[in-house]
């Protein structure tokens, strides 16, 4: 039950999120957005999984991690659902906020909770949490234009209602049945929340984290736009369930290698550049080479996310892995914001499609460098 209920927030934490991609066009044209702002819209999220990771850490140390994550998954449920009154632009960036606030909560109390509950099967446990923010990215991206927008007569502000349902069931059952805590979080008190930045392993999880999510977020907010922009538009759905139903394989990869890949730089170092590989195919230009390079991006990104997950469990001393989760996240999602808007405002300044993924081949070079990092692993690292 507890892999259960692991699964069930990670799918929570993604299902919303990425339900947006998908009606992005319908979106940019009812409000008259233009790309710079589209790339804050689906920026915003990111941007507060790095403000907001911090005093989500501070709410562990307060509630204990099992409280801060049914808090943070109703936060998100309810502002996701009212994303969806309007069409108004105010309403949809300020429940977009509190949507990534809730977001932001649940993050690094999920790696505490798979230390507390399953702490001698970190790398499975990690795997299967992993697989739920898959599969939530996956069913929302894949299952919005064909399913769910017919259903509610062809409204983007209804289907992200739609999504917000069954989020708010899932955090029903966790607040029901999931298993309480022995909370040493808890009782550490309020020095118990801050990251230690002279720790090596915050900045360089947090470079190959962000590097990794760029590469996703990145492509997650160009493609519709790019496919429209070069006579493509045909292949939105197909391209984003690809880039989202590539990642499901990574978590299988890692779950049966989890001894030989977490911790170890070479397969972060092959990610990245597995992802610049991913790019060159992705521009080449043909169907088929959109769609591979879609499924690459997305496969090349969950391996990079499980093996950092995977690691603050790992590294952190007891009680404090939701310190070194929130400061891998700060540095990591701050980056994976920045990194996407550059590519926004080179696409308005040039007028060139191709110039909005910029972020993804710098996303790979961060990746490639910071996972060559000889001060990965500082400490001595339980079994994955």
């Amino acid at each position: 039950m507890r892999y259960l209920f692991l699964w069930l927030a990670g799918v929570d934490l993604r299902l919303t999120l990425l339900a947006l991609p998908p009606i992005l066009p319908m979106v940019r044209a009812d409000l008259h957005l233009n790309e710079k702002a589209v790339a804050a819209l689906t920026g915003l999220p990111v941007l507060l999984l790095a403000a907001a990771a911090i005093p989500g850490s501070m709410l562990i140390a307060r509630l204990g991690a099992r409280r801060a994550l049914i808090i943070g998954l109703l936060a998100v449920a309810l502002s996701s659902g009212l994303r969806g009154v309007g069409p108004s632009t105010t309403l949809l960036f300020a429940m977009t906020f509190f949507m990534g606030m809730g977001i932001a909560v649940v993050q690094p109390a999920v790696p505490t909770l798979i230390n507390e509950w399953l702490s001698r099967s970190v790398g499975l446990a990690t795997a299967v949490y992993t697989n739920g923010l898959l599969v939530g990215e996956a069913l929302s991206a894949a299952l919005t234009i064909p399913l769910v927008l017919p259903l509610v007569g062809g409204n983007w502000e209804l289907s992200l209602v739609w999504w917000a349902v069954p989020v708010m069931l899932s955090t029903g059952a966790i607040a029901r049945w999931a298993p309480p805590l022995v909370d040493h979080v808890a009782a550490n008190g309020i020095r118990s929340w801050m990251p230690d930045w002279r720790d090596p392993s915050t900045w360089v999880l947090g470079m190959v984290q962000g590097g990794g999510s760029s590469v996703y977020f990145a492509a997650n907010a160009f493609i519709p736009g790019y496919l429209h922009a070069t006579g493509h538009a045909g292949l939105v759905g197909p391209c984003l369930t690809a880039l989202n139903v590539g990642q499901l394989p990574a978590t299988v990869v890692v779950a049966v290698a989890a001894r030989q890949l977490i911790g170890r730089r070479v397969p972060l170092v092959a990610a990245g550049v597995l992802s610049a590989v991913a790019l060159a195919i992705f521009l080449s230009g043909s169907t088929l080479g959109l769609v591979i390079g879609a499924a690459m991006f997305g496969f090349c990104a969950a391996v990079i996310l499980i093996l950092t997950l995977a690691l603050p469990p790992l590294l952190a001393p007891a009680g404090g892995v939701h310190r070194l989760s929130a400061g891998m996240f700060t540095i990591g999602y701050a980056y994976a914001f920045l990194l996407p808007m550059i590519g926004g405002a080179a696409w308005d300044a040039s007028g060139l499609p191709v110039s909005a993924f910029t972020p993804v081949a710098l996303g790979a070079l961060t990746v490639v460098i910071a996972g060559s990092a000889h001060r990965l692993l500082p400490r001595t690292v339980r079994p994955a």
